[in-house]
C-alpha cells in the first residue's frame, strides 16, 4: 500500500517513549504517522499536512490538547480528534468534547483499543451522508452544519458534542432519543461513565433552549430523552 492510500494520523504527544511506541505500532499496521511534541507544533503540522485523524494528549507544554482542538475547530469541524489522557473525571471528559473532540481514551490503554477507536471514528466520518442542516425549534433556529443556535437576533456557537446531540434530538422531535443510540453514535460505547457525560450535555442544552418555554427536553428514565414542543 502506498503512503497516499494510507490513513494519515497526526499524533500529538509530549512523552517521547509513548509517542514512539504508538508510532511504531500504527506504522506496522499500515498507518502513516506524523508526530508533534506539543499542541503548538501539532497545530502547525495539522494545517500543513491535513491528516485523516488527530490523536492528541491533553496535558502538554506550550499548548494543551484542548486549546489546540479549539483552534482547529475554528476552521475544520470534521476531522476526527481522539484525546489521550490520564484525566478521567466527568468534567474533564465533558470539556474534551466541548472543545471539539470526538472520542476520549484513558491512559493506560491497549494498542488494539486505540486502533479500533481510530478506525471507528474514521468509519463514522465516511458514512455521514448529506442531510438537513437547518432546524426550527420553537423560536430557535439551529444550523447543525455551522453549529449555531439562534434565538431571535442572538446567535451562539455550540460545542461539537452539543451540536451532535441537539441535531439528534431535532431529528427525533416528539419521539424518544434512546441513550444507547446516541452514545454508540457519538461516543462509540454506552458505558455508565459516558451516560453521565451525556446527561451533563443535556443539562447544558436545556439551559440554552430555556428562552422559549414551549421547548422542553424531558428525561425518560432509564431509556433516553425526548424533545417536545408544547
Amino acid at each position: 500500500m502506498s503512503i497516499e492510500t494510507k490513513i494519515r494520523v497526526l499524533l500529538v504527544e509530549d512523552e517521547p517513549a509513548l509517542s514512539m511506541i504508538i508510532k511504531d505500532t500504527l506504522e506496522k499496521r499500515d498507518f502513516c504517522v506524523d508526530c508533534a511534541p506539543n499542541g503548538e507544533q501539532g497545530l502547525q503540522v495539522f494545517f500543513k499536512l491535513k491528516p485523516d485523524i488527530v490523536v492528541a494528549d491533553i496535558m502538554m507544554p506550550k499548548m494543551d490538547g484542548f486549546s489546540m482542538t479549539q483552534l482547529i475547530r475554528q476552521s475544520d469541524k470534521h476531522t476526527p480528534i481522539l484525546f489521550l489522557s490520564a484525566k478521567s473525571k466527568t468534567e474533564d471528559v465533558v470539556q474534551g468534547f466541548e472543545t471539539g473532540g470526538n472520542d476520549y481514551l484513558k491512559k493506560p490503554f491497549g494498542m488494539e483499543e486505540l486502533i479500533i477507536r481510530i478506525k471507528s471514528l474514521l468509519n463514522r466520518v465516511q458514512s455521514e451522508e448529506p442531510k438537513q442542516t437547518i432546524y426550527r425549534i420553537g423560536e430557535y433556529t439551529f444550523d447543525s452544519l455551522q453549529q449555531k443556535l439562534t434565538y431571535r437576533t442572538h446567535s451562539e456557537t455550540l460545542s461539537h458534542r452539543e451540536a451532535g446531540i441537539l441535531e439528534r434530538l431535532c431529528i427525533n422531535q416528539n419521539n424518544i432519543l434512546e441513550n444507547k443510540s446516541v452514545l454508540l453514535d457519538l461516543w462509540g460505547d454506552d458505558s455508565f461513565f459516558n451516560t453521565r457525560s451525556l446527561h451533563v450535555f443535556i443539562v447544558k442544552i436545556r439551559k440554552k433552549l430555556s428562552h422559549d418555554s414551549n421547548v422542553e427536553i424531558i428525561n425518560i428514565r432509564g431509556i433516553g430523552y425526548k424533545m417536545i414542543l408544547k
